[in-house]
Parts: structure tokens; C-alpha cells; sequence
């Protein structure tokens, strides 16, 4: 088993080690584990103080150097359970949840050797086992939500190792931020990020989830290999002729609450998760929060190159909230009544795909609109009809020549069986983009969002504006091109006009208003 080369890429980040043919916990581990799977009646973790104690323990255990492991290090834990919950919530999650969680997590060897065993044959005979996809490998990773509630489980007893972690662009996994004391003694948002979390613990210890959930990273290769699509250059965009598709403006309402069948956009930092762990609660944190199957691809993505996206499938939403920011809370469980694939994943679609931060003036150079627009044409592109390379495990930057016609038939075919992403209907829902903290210009990237949709042959775009006041006009835009009969080469075209005018300061109007007196000339 350990000669497994998705086993070995992970392997260092695991809490675990290799035992001849096998993966174990530590025994000083394991024999914490065991007892307090057993209750606080043998224990006596009855209170977060006592909790942090046996972490820290478990912490010692797994660290090179126990010096790192301060005294001080989980008292958050303490403030939270002792302090913030209620007498009754607390005891219930010492009682119940704990020791089921620690039962999860004896498990885990057996359940990742079990993984293993049925990696190659889940999806045919394309790799689907967990392990490291790095920058630039296209490929997938399919886990159950029993192995997800496991590792996540990981997280909250800070068991993963962080050595190595940043200089191989992975992020931090651990919960001990989330929990830190200073935050959480006065930020009431971080508080309610782990309100949401809790609930998501003691649900799937009353009942564990029985699907699956895939995580791809897509990338459109940089140098042409034709059949296949690459990274388009401007004149690609130019000459499109593809029609516009239909685009839903919403002033109100969520992307996670769209109805339809759609890629639900997340505006995601380059590290995928951004700060869910850390200290704030943008769109993305929240999104990460309610559905929390989402923090286990933050085990094994690295960062995204400006040509690649990451899209998951099969999320459970366990939480329901109110507000945004500083406004965010926790408002209690969530049943989510979407319905299952032929691989039992929730048919919950989440792309995540990074904007530039703070781009100023670079938004509107040639070179910053390609970037936006290549980004998102990454991820709402159907998987299944580019993502040939991953079904045949060829990395795309080292393969030399397009492959022979029989073998691109055969790609097709599998990555087919394992891709809900081909059903006709399939539209984007998203929203501002990147225009947030990150600084970009809304009324812009609406646009190039949908030039990237109607690329990509969606049959539309639900955009939720989230009340942006630029935004406002947003519908009669929309018209006006509609009525003009744009393609995405006329619209492309426009933007670059506009964008050139705008760098070198001749026109000061916003797109919209420049589009209309553009179109009305």
C-alpha cells in the first residue's frame, strides 16, 4: 500500500504513518482516541478546558518538537465551549459528539486503506485516489463523506501536521486559528463560523452521510494541442462567433439558493478555502462554512495557476445563515433536498475560480482582461468535453502530441461515465466576482463572466447582484444588447475598446453608460 503514488504524495500530511502493508495511528494517539470514544464518565473531557488538555497531548505526540505546543495554544477551545455555548449545548457535545467523533477517527487507517483499494475502479480506471493535485495536474479525487467527516475530524483535534504545508502552497488545515482566543473572545463572526461547523459535527455523528463528493482541478493546457482548447489569446475571443446566452438578474437571494441546474460560482482566493480557517467571512468563507465537505479539498489543492479552476461536486449544505461580513450568523440547521448522480454525489455543482486582487488600472490592460476571462472560461467549461488528459492520466504540460483519434474516443467515453456536467440545461449561477475587497470593476466583470458562459455553450447565467448599486441597470444592458444581437467576438471587442479608452484616461463613464451611447452611436 505504501508504494502507492497517490498515497505517498499525501502521506506526509496525514497524521498517520505506514506500518509495513498498513496505516496506524500512533499508539499515545490511538490510546487518547480510545478514551474519550468511551465518554466523559472515563475521560473527563467534559469541558473544553479538559478537551484542550487531550489535544494537546495528541499534539505532543505528533510533533517533532513539543516545545511548539504552547500552553496557551487551545484555549479558544475553552472560551468557546465553556463560555460561548450554553450550559446544555455543551454538555450534549461532550457527551454525544466527542466520543463519536473519536470513533470516526479510529476508523480512519481502515477507511483510507479501504479508499485505496477502490481508487482505480470507482471511476473506470481513472485515478481517483486522495493525494496532492498540484499546479498545472489536472485530475480528480473522489472521497466519501465518511472519509471527508474523518479528516475534517482531523481538523478540529488539530491532528494534521503544518510542517511543510506552506512551502508546497497548501494552506493551513488545522482549526486551532479558528478557535484562537483573541478572535473568538471578540469577533462574533468567527464565533458563528464555528457554530456552523459544530452543527455540521453533530450532525453526521446522529447520522452519517452516505454519499460522495469529487474534486477536479481543470486546466486549460498553455500551449496549443489541438483538438483540445487552450488558453485562447485575444484574437480567439475576437472572432467568436458564439451567440449570447440568457442571463437572470437577481437583486436578492444567495448563489447557494438558486433552484435551477447550475455551476455555483465561489469566489475563491488562489488558495482554495481562502480564509475559512483564519479570521474573516467573505462570500467564499461563508460558502465553506454551511457546506463544510468543502474545507477537505484545502487537505490536498494547492494554490491555482491563472489557467486553472477547481470545481466540486456533491457538497451536503448542513447550515443556514443570516447576514454577510461583520453581520454573519449562524441560523440553525439545514436539510438539503437536492437529489443524488448515478455516483450518489448531491447534485450540488461548486466552481471556485480566483479573481485578481486589487488590480486598479491592470483590470483594464489587454492582459488583465485575458486573465478574468480565461479564468472563468476554465471553469464553466464542460469538463467532459477537455478534460481528455486527466481521463488518461497524461499531465497535460508534458504530453507532446495530440493523441492518436481511437484513444481520444476512449477518453471521451470514460470521462463521460463520471461527468453530470454533460446534461443539456446546465447554466452558471454567480455575482460579483472579485469586486469586493478584491477591487474589481463590477459592471466589467459581469460582462466578462458573460462572454466566459456563453463561450463555454451554458444555457445561461442566473447573476445574483447582492443589492450592488452599479449594478442597478444591470437588465436594461442586458436588453439593449440583446436587441443589437451581439456575439461574444462584438461584445469582447467593445470591452477592449472601452478598456483602452479607459487606460489612457479618454473616457471616464462607466461601462454601461459607455456601452449604451457606444451601441446608440
Amino acid at each position: 500500500m505504501e508504494k502507492r503514488e497517490d498515497l505517498r504524495s499525501i502521506l506526509q500530511y496525514l497524521p498517520l504513518v505506514a506500518q509495513t502493508s498498513s496505516l496506524v495511528w500512533p499508539p499515545s494517539v490511538e490510546e487518547e482516541l480510545q478514551t474519550m470514544s468511551r465518554g466523559p464518565s472515563e475521560s473527563m473531557v467534559n469541558s473544553g478546558e479538559s478537551l484542550a488538555l487531550h489535544m494537546r497531548n495528541m499534539k505532543r505526540s505528533l510533533s517533532l518538537n513539543p516545545s511548539e505546543v504552547g500552553p496557551y495554544e487551545f484555549k479558544g477551545y475553552a472560551l468557546f465551549f465553556d463560555k460561548k455555548l450554553s450550559r446544555e449545548e455543551s454538555a450534549k457535545f461532550f457527551d454525544e459528539v466527542v466520543p463519536a467523533l473519536c470513533g470516526i477517527l479510529l476508523k480512519l487507517p481502515s477507511m483510507l486503506e479501504t479508499h485505496y483499494q477502490k481508487a482505480d475502479r470507482v471511476l473506470g480506471g481513472i485515478t481517483s485516489g486522495l493525494r496532492v493535485l498540484g499546479p498545472q495536474e489536472a485530475g480528480i479525487v473522489f472521497l466519501s463523506q465518511e472519509l471527508i467527516a474523518a479528516l475534517l475530524a482531523c481538523s478540529f483535534f488539530c491532528l494534521f501536521p503544518e510542517v511543510d504545508r506552506r512551502l508546497n502552497h497548501l494552506q493551513g488545515i488545522n482549526f486551532d486559528e479558528l478557535f484562537s482566543f483573541s478572535s473568538m473572545h471578540h469577533c462574533t463572526k468567527r464565533e458563528n463560523k464555528v457554530r456552523c461547523l459544530i452543527n455540521y459535527f453533530g450532525r453526521i455523528c446522529r447520522c452519517m452521510p452516505t454519499g460522495f463528493v469529487s474534486f477536479e482541478r481543470k486546466v486549460l493546457p498553455m500551449e496549443p494541442h489541438p483538438p483540445y482548447i487552450s488558453y485562447p489569446e485575444a484574437d480567439y475571443w475576437a472572432k467568436s462567433m458564439t451567440p449570447l446566452c440568457s442571463v437572470e438578474i437577481h437583486t436578492s437571494g444567495a448563489i447557494e439558493d438558486q433552484t435551477g441546474e447550475a455551476l455555483e460560482v465561489d469566489f475563491a482566493d488562489e488558495y482554495f478555502g481562502g480564509l475559512t480557517l483564519s479570521y474573516d467571512t467573505l462570500q467564499e468563507e461563508i460558502r465553506f462554512v454551511i457546506n463544510p465537505e468543502l474545507i477537505a479539498g484545502m487537505i490536498f489543492l494547492p494554490l491555482m495557476d491563472a489557467n486553472e479552476a477547481i470545481e466540486i461536486v456533491g457538497v451536503e449544505r448542513f447550515a443556514s445563515y443570516t447576514g454577510y461580513g461583520p453581520s454573519f450568523q449562524y441560523a440553525g440547521d439545514y436539510t438539503d433536498n437536492k437529489g443524488l448522480d448515478i455516483f450518489r454525489r448531491r447534485k450540488t455543482r461548486v466552481i471556485a475560480i480566483d479573481a485578481m486582487p486589487g488590480p486598479g488600472i491592470t483590470q483594464y490592460k489587454l492582459d488583465g482582461l485575458l486573465r478574468e476571462v480565461n479564468k472563468a472560461f476554465a471553469g464553466y467549461l464542460h469538463q467532459c468535453k477537455y478534460q481528455m488528459d486527466a481521463s488518461l492520466r497524461i499531465p497535460l504540460k508534458t504530453r507532446p502530441d495530440p493523441l492518436p483519434s481511437a484513444s481520444l474516443s476512449q477518453a471521451v467515453e470514460s470521462s463521460q461515465r463520471w461527468c453530470i456536467d454533460h446534461e443539456e440545461n446546465i447554466g452558471v449561477a454567480t455575482g460579483n466576482w472579485g469586486c469586493g475587497v478584491f477591487g474589481g470593476d463590477p459592471e466589467l466583470k459581469i460582462m466578462l463572466q458573460w462572454l466566459a458562459v456563453s463561450q463555454s455553450k451554458r444555457s445561461f447565467m442566473s447573476y445574483y447582484t447582492f443589492g450592488l448599486q452599479s449594478l442597478q441597470n444591470t437588465n436594461q444592458v442586458i436588453e439593449r444588447v440583446a436587441m443589437q444581437e451581439l456575439t461574444v467576438g462584438d461584445l469582447w471587442s467593445k470591452i477592449v475598446e472601452y478598456s483602452e479608452e479607459r487606460v489612457i484616461r479618454r473616457t471616464g463613464l462607466g461601462f454601461f453608460s459607455w456601452l449604451i451611447t457606444s451601441l446608440s452611436a
